[in-house]
């Protein structure tokens, strides 16, 4: 049976590839990079033979013409390639990905799959700076953590596991990581789709509906509203769910409402979900801090983290 070795976490932003020069006087972003740093060692080190990467999307994939829940790609991925983050094919471990939705539609999930997706850095963030040569296969899982109606922490933390059964379910002898892109803490200038008041919010949600074909042309204006908000962090937040983590222990954060997880962290908390999901993936374990630094220039609670099982799955 195949086995998964061992999960990380790490918050994204695209801001570190395109204004890396703003903060590079800064202790905090370097220090962050540092723990990516150890991060991508510690891959190495687990030679998987095969990653799940679960992130989120932007509206550079997915489209308000159609949002699903969870999605998976199963055949060809291509990164956006935005703010200098990866573009164009990536290796996809199909077998595994069809073994991933199979498994998820028997536990009880309706997960939307693609034979041609598009993913933007809610996925490739990661793989760049933890998988730098991207030679490594990928089981990409979009959660949709932006557009509301959004599925509960709870159920996050129940897809993850079914992703670690489904994994765990073949004869491959497969070594499999699992990623967790995005968090923590942080606000982005986004509407709700159904309550846009300004014209800002009107842009936004065109450029979300009309994207599909046409995403490119939004992207000027799109960054400037990004660039032009104020930072809006939690770091007691994020320093507590990183000790809920590092416990092994998560049981108070699901005990929370997509309202109060907002209201208390910020719209780009929602992307906890990710490292929710991995760890039930990876099963009973405790998670290690590798780097955590409030970074208002990112506009983020920026965090790596390392998870690993209690028990190793049978080899």
């Amino acid at each position: 049976m195949s086995q998964i070795v061992g999960g990380i976490a790490a918050s994204h932003s695209t801001l570190m590839n395109t204004h890396w020069a703003e903060v590079d006087h800064l202790q905090g972003p370097h220090r962050f990079r540092e723990g990516l740093d150890r991060a991508r060692e510690m891959v190495a080190e687990l030679r998987p033979d095969a990653i799940v990467v679960i992130g989120s999307n932007h509206f550079r994939g997915l489209f308000l013409d159609l949002m699903p829940s969870i999605t998976v790609g199963v055949a060809e991925v291509l990164g956006a390639g935005e703010a200098g983050t990866p573009e164009g094919p990536l290796p996809v471990d199909r077998e595994l990905a069809k073994r991933v939705v199979d498994g998820l539609v028997d536990e009880g999930f309706d997960p939307a799959f693609s034979l041609r997706l598009t993913v933007d850095h809610g996925i490739t963030h990661s793989l760049q700076y933890l998988v730098p040569d991207l030679d490594i296969p990928i089981v990409p899982v979009i959660i949709n953590m932006f557009a509301p109606p959004l599925i509960g922490l709870p159920r996050a933390a129940a897809l993850g596991a079914a992703i670690g059964a489904a994994a765990r379910s073949d004869e491959a002898d497969k070594r499999v990581l699992v990623i967790a892109s995005g968090g923590l803490s942080h606000r982005l200038p986004w509407p709700d789709w159904s309550q846009t008041l300004s014209d800002d919010d009107r842009f936004l949600v065109e450029a979300w509906l009309h994207g599909r074909t046409q995403w490119k042309e939004f992207e000027v204006r799109r960054r400037e509203i990004i660039r032009a908000a104020e930072p809006d962090l939690n770091p007691d937040f994020d320093r507590d769910f990183l000790a809920q983590l590092e416990r092994g222990d998560l049981s108070e954060i699901l005990s929370w409402s997509n309202d109060k997880l907002e209201e208390v962290a910020g719209n780009g908390a929602q992307e906890i979900r990710s490292w929710i999901a991995m760890t039930t993936a990876v099963g009973p374990g405790r998670g290690r801090t590798l780097a955590y630094e409030p970074i208002d220039e990112w506009l983020t609670g920026m965090g790596v983290a390392s998870f690993e099982p209690t028990q190793h799955d049978p080899a």
